[in-house]
């Protein structure tokens, strides 16, 4: 990891008024947040839409003072800094507008997980959604051991989702509010630890960051952004998992719900999103495993294909299907990350592909390589 890039990424996130869409266009205009510190004098020929302000807003050396530090604390303690142009950073985040630019990760596991499912709900989960949680994530440790499991790590359907998959042995990650020099909830931090060894903790805060209300929010876009699906096990008609399942579908990702009785109080929230379109109807495991396309991962893939029977493939394209080939069916996102294949060529591609009887395209962005 370059270090540079690590500091200047850091600070670009503390410069006043840049914002999170601010920082993501900069350091996607310039190539990196190194360049844009050190070419911040082009911005307003480079970047249109930037003007003066900006660039005086990057002229903060308290902002590099305060990265050096927290890189300090990175170091010391075993943490990835991933800054967006990191392989490990996670790809489906990329992805968004207001994806951090820089996150921070403790743990042993692959952000990039061919399929990634966040679990989120009230901090007043009922035995229903608690029985519901144990018995969706033990079913898909069997339909799909690969899968990772996503939540906040808060009261209720979060950490009886971590807990599950602790439990029935798939790997799961909580996106946290605050810095990495804490645990909140603390009674929470056994759980934490040992999602360490299988899973960790993932956060965009520096430490001494405090887990005030708004970083929440904020925090809820991660928790969308990273996966290819968003489960709303059960919420109240207000709360932070409707700003969730908001914003995965704000970033076309699937949404999912669990009814409930029209009188529980706990499951109002989803029944408003089945109700209004914003989430499908789930009961199991199997029913997110049918729909998101990925029994095809668990089923034996065939021989592998003969692709010299299709002679109009460019390089590129044989790239792709090899690629299939080897590895079975891939997320478009890991796809990018194995062929070395920018997204919107990948996507050109992809479609051609498509369009020639070479492959399919199945839910959540997966593709299949036709025999």
């Amino acid at each position: 990891m370059n270090r540079n890039e690590q500091l200047s990424s850091m600070a670009l996130t503390l410069c006043p008024g840049i914002g999170h869409v601010g920082a993501k266009r900069l350091v996607e205009a310039l190539g990196s947040a190194t360049q844009v510190f050190e070419r911040r004098t082009e911005i307003p020929q480079l970047v249109p839409e930037a003007h003066q302000a900006v660039v005086d807003a990057l002229n903060c050396p308290e902002a590099f003072e305060r990265a050096k530090r927290e890189l300090e604390f990175v170091e010391k303690n075993n943490i990835a800094c991933l800054t967006l142009n990191d392989e490990a950073y996670p790809s489906r985040l990329r992805e968004c507008p207001d994806a951090p630019i820089a996150l921070f990760f403790k743990g042993d596991c692959n952000l990039n997980a061919l399929h990634v499912v966040s679990m989120v709900g009230t901090r007043r989960a009922t035995q229903y959604g608690k029985d519901f949680c144990d018995s969706f994530v033990r079913d898909l440790a069997q339909l799909c051991p690969d899968a990772l499991v996503v939540s906040g790590l808060a009261y209720g359907i979060d950490i009886h989702s971590h807990r599950a998959s602790l439990a029935h042995g798939l790997p799961t990650v909580g996106v946290l509010a605050h810095g990495l020099d804490r645990i909140y909830p603390s009674v929470h931090r056994k759980t934490a630890v040992d999602m360490l060894q299988r899973g960790g903790l993932l956060t965009e805060y520096l430490t001494e960051t405090n887990p005030d209300p708004y970083n929440f929010v904020s925090r809820n876009r991660i928790v969308a952004g990273m996966a290819d699906a968003t489960l709303v096990v059960e919420s109240a008609n207000k709360g932070g998992s409707l700003i969730t399942a908001d914003l995965a579908n704000g970033y076309n990702r699937d949404c999912f719900a669990l009814p409930g009785r029209s009188s529980d109080d706990a499951s109002a929230g989803c029944n408003k999103l089945i109700r209004d379109n914003k989430a499908a109807l789930i009961l199991s495991a199997e029913d997110l495993v049918n729909a998101m396309g990925w029994q095809a991962a668990a089923a034996p893939k065939p021989d592998a294909i003969q692709r010299n029977l299709f002679l109009d493939l460019s390089p590129e394209e044989e790239r792709i299907v090899r690629t299939l080939q080897k590895q079975g069916d891939m997320h478009i996102n890991t796809l990018v990350m194995e062929t070395a294949l920018p997204i919107n060529r990948i996507s050109m591609l992809l479609f051609e592909l498509e369009m020639k009887g070479v492959l399919k395209p199945l839910a959540g962005g997966v593709y299949h390589l036709l025999s």
